[in-house]
């Protein structure tokens, strides 16, 4: 089929695309097509007071914060916080505030398209669902009837309908499901794991405290949980004086409201740490009960561990004053238990981010700061399936694997939980490791945010060998979008259905529920009852699996524990409040220290050795439920020895399983590429702002506005040298890493050429450029081009927006800076060591002016 044969061109023109007819979707052209004139509509104020009120979940980043929109003349007008969360309590960020603007933006997919092109050749027919749940029916019926259910894969960027995911995938025999956390957080959550056996995100009782060591978190912007815990961070600051101090190699904004901002050479976070403890065993200032009670290694071994770590040896690695790491061990110690250290992706993001975030971990363990009031606390924001229960029957899951989801050279990437190491799904599948018939994708932003995306992703994403069928769900026509061969129009998460939560920092369990606030537009539909509906399409064996109407349903069926109230049923309150507190649970303190009760102890057994107590399980497996601690049995810590883990067994055997020396103890450990650097060569890292999350938030016009541009930070004594000054056009080139991660050759990766931006307020070591920039497709706010619209406004009347037309003024033919740059396309894919998180921050480069 010619081009000139193609009846419509552009997203705007899908609204009156008919059943049947053709469109063409590529960067650039996509909206540049004459627009009638049209009357403009009048500005009419909006009585809120009178609007339509439903209650939902935001998901513009992973907080997950409970909201309010209200809806006029059945249009999201306005979104604000839901008072009854409580860790918002009715406050909202600027992604949140932005939610209307996804919801009614122009440029959104709202038809199936089936593509009747080369792939990637932006070239689609419209068909029915009916036609697009059929063709998905037989693609993955055809492979379960092959004998490869394997071969079906979802992968999911931020999801929050896993739930329904896993029970599809369950249904049909794959265990095939693919997510982005180890480009995320995984180092974080594997040392809390390894540490504290409980819950992969901490809860520090931030307005409680006295003293917070801020490791690489920048939750003034942008941290998971960030405005629930920015909150309670400045009630501390203000009302107990507590003091803030941040390790980041850049001066970000909780830097620069920090009371003291320490820029340490990149991965020498785990340096910093240990030598922290050094100092705080060496002048006694531990907290020498809990140690005793807790510990799984003595006081006597654990000053052994850290004798080496001096202050000045970490100076050497860090580039900070030995003396300022003294001073700031006595200060954290001296305000024992209220106390806490803590991280994000600035300590764990590095080839040693494990032992890094372990040994920050492990200073709130010295001090006794575990579980109390001011302290390191945690608590599980899961919607489990035993208190949340999904319709019965549940679907066993499968026992194969594979590659993909469960890589060998990364044994703790899936040992604590399925966090997966998304990052080499692309690779492996090139190197034929994993074979697929069937790829689902759904709001995942690939390429733009994975390594080498450009490049590596693309190739494999428009190879018809190594992907022969790829569906995409999403919001908008997205880079994955555009290599798909069926695009599934999904819902926003202010038209769909689902429960969610976080760990809360008020340390009381709750649940929000998530609901439509307005229909999706055109034929838009929730992934979640794509699965459900392509289920029922499957035949006996997996059909029982999907016996209720739709995801609504099923949700309703989840809702079944929840207490009722004033209401019919406890769905019914959740639709009413949007939240559930269990208020009359106690906060989460210090719950390795609660007793069992004697039904807990009902038929256990107590180990005379170690004092730890068995039980088996309801699929009658022993496991370990508690432990002998002062002649009581406790609930203990959720670890194998029931204790808080210095040692770590299971380290110790992965790390030998794929010859990685650890001897179990998280030791520091150098960064391969930069021990080999050069003084030409530069550290680049990159960052988040506060109004974008990866490349999701770019079709967003009041975000987009706020930041669309991302030059290249460069500290002046960099620059200078170079001959680089702010607005200079620079070339970057980047290098593979060293080590023993994926092609660790060292060679040459990538070249590109941005913008300098000279500072002071980062590293002189260091370079930085942030990512969520730099789209290719998406729209015309995503990609920066303003453009007519077409003579049938893609929503209809309620979505002309001259904005989109005229307004864009960052429009790089207009003079502006354009949609920035995609720094990912030319970082390289760099696993690390036993867990698979990609160290986003270890990368090595060089810079000239052009």
């Amino acid at each position: 089929m010619k081009r000139r044969e193609f009846l419509r061109v552009g997203i705007g023109a899908l609204a009156s695309l008919p059943v049947g007819a053709c469109i063409q979707l590529t960067p650039g052209e996509s909206t540049n097509v004459p627009s009638a004139p049209r009357a403009k509509k009048k500005r009419a104020r909006i009585d809120y007071q009178t609007a339509q009120r439903t209650s939902g979940v935001c998901l513009n980043c992973s907080t997950v914060c409970g909201i309010v929109g209200y809806v006029v003349d059945g249009e999201l007008r306005k979104v604000a916080g839901n008072p009854l969360d409580p860790n918002t309590a009715g406050t909202l960020c600027a992604k949140g505030q932005s939610s209307p603007t996804i919801a009614s933006y122009a440029d959104r997919l709202i038809y199936p398209l089936r593509r009747v092109g080369k792939r990637g050749e932006g070239l689609w027919k419209r068909i029915t669902w009916e036609d697009a749940l059929e063709e998905l029916a037989q693609k993955i019926g055809a492979a379960r009837a092959a004998g490869h259910p394997e071969r079906v894969a979802v992968h999911v960027g931020r999801s929050r309908i896993n739930d329904v995911i896993t029970r599809f995938l369950n249904a049909i025999g794959s265990p095939v499901l693919l997510n982005h956390r180890a480009l995320c957080s995984l180092n974080k959550r594997a040392a809390n794991y390894a540490t504290i056996g409980d819950q992969d995100w901490e809860t520090v009782d931030a307005e409680r405290t006295k003293y917070l060591l801020n490791f690489g978190a920048n939750f003034y912007e942008a941290h998971q949980g960030a405005i629930h815990f920015l909150r309670r961070v400045v009630r501390g600051r203000f009302d107990n004086g507590a003091k803030l101090v941040t390790f980041d190699v850049r001066l970000s904004n909780t830097a620069g409201r920090s009371d003291e901002w320490h820029a340490p050479l990149p991965g020498s976070e785990g340096a910093i740490a240990l030598a922290i403890g050094h100092v705080i065993l060496r002048e006694n200032l531990h907290d020498a009960a809990f140690l005793e009670r807790w510990c799984n290694v003595s006081i006597e071994e654990l000053r052994e561990f850290y004798a080496p770590y001096t202050p000045e040896w970490a100076a050497e690695k860090s580039g900070l004053e030995a003396t300022t790491l003294e001073r700031l061990a006595r200060e954290f110690a001296g305000c024992k238990p209220r106390c806490a250290a803590f991280t994000n992706r600035g300590s764990q993001a590095h080839y040693n981010g494990f032992g890094n975030d372990r040994a920050v971990v492990m200073l709130n363990a010295l001090v006794g700061s575990l579980g109390q009031e001011g302290g390191y606390c945690w608590i599980s924001g899961e919607v489990s399936a035993t208190k949340f229960p999904p319709p019965e029957p549940v679907p066993p899951a499968p026992k194969l694997r594979t590659d993909l989801e469960d890589p060998p050279e990364y044994p703790l990437a899936n040992h604590w939980q399925k966090m997966r190491v998304g990052q080499i799904v692309y690779a492996y599948l090139q190197e034929r490791r994993a074979k697929l018939e069937v790829y689902l994708s759904y709001t995942l932003a690939s390429p733009l945010t994975w390594p080498e995306g450009r490049s590596r992703t693309v190739d494999v994403l428009k190879d018809e060998e190594l992907i022969p069928f790829h569906a995409c769900s999403e919001v908008v026509y997205s880079e994955t979008a555009h290599y798909a061969d069926l695009l599934l129009p999904d819902a926003t998460y202010t038209e769909r259905w689902g429960l969610d939560g976080r760990n809360s920092y008020e340390l009381q369990p709750y649940v929000l529920l998530r609901q439509p606030m307005t229909p999706p537009p055109g034929e838009a539909r929730s992934f979640a009852d794509v699965l459900i509906q392509v289920g029922k399409r499957l035949g006996p064996e997996v059909a029982p699996y999907f016996d209720f109407a739709d995801h609504e349903a099923f949700v309703r069926a989840q809702c079944a524990k929840v207490p009722q109230g004033s209401y019919a049923s406890g769905f019914d309150r959740l639709k009413a409040e949007g939240a559930w507190v269990e208020s009359e649970k106690p906060k989460a303190y210090a719950t390795f220290e609660r007793a069992l009760k004697p039904d807990e102890l009902e038929g256990s057994t107590t180990d005379p050795a170690t004092g730890i107590v068995r039980k088996k399980n309801a699929k009658g497996v022993e496991e370990a439920i508690g432990l002998v601690v002062g002649g009581v049995a406790r609930a203990g810590f959720k670890t194998p020895s029931r204790r808080f883990e210095v040692f770590s067994a299971i380290v110790k055997t992965a790390a030998a399983k794929v010859g990685v020396p650890d001897d179990g103890f998280p030791r520091y450990v150098a960064i391969p590429a930069h021990e080999a650097m050069t003084d030409e060569r530069l550290h680049l890292v990159t960052f988040k702002w506060n109004v974008h999350t990866q490349g999701r938030t770019a079709p967003q016009k009041y975000l987009t506005e706020i930041v669309h541009s991302n030059p290249l930070w460069i500290h002046p004594s960099a620059a200078e040298p170079r001959g680089i000054r702010t607005g200079d056009a620079v070339e970057l080139t980047t290098f593979r890493p060293l080590g023993q991660t994926y092609q660790p050759t060292g060679a040459e990766l990538g070249k590109a050429v941005v913008r300098a931006f000279v500072t002071e307020g980062i590293h002189p070591r260091v370079v930085a450029l942030s990512n969520s920039l730099g789209n290719a497709f998406g729209g015309r706010i995503a990609t920066a081009r303003n453009a007519s619209r077409e003579e049938h406004a893609g929503l209809g009347e309620g979505a002309d927006d001259p904005d989109l037309e005229r307004g864009i003024w960052w429009d790089a033919a207009r003079g502006g800076s354009g949609a920035g740059f995609n720094i990912n396309a030319i970082l390289p894919i760099q696993p690390t060591p036993v867990t698979g998180m990609q160290a986003w921050y270890d990368t090595v480069c060089t810079l000239r002016r052009v």
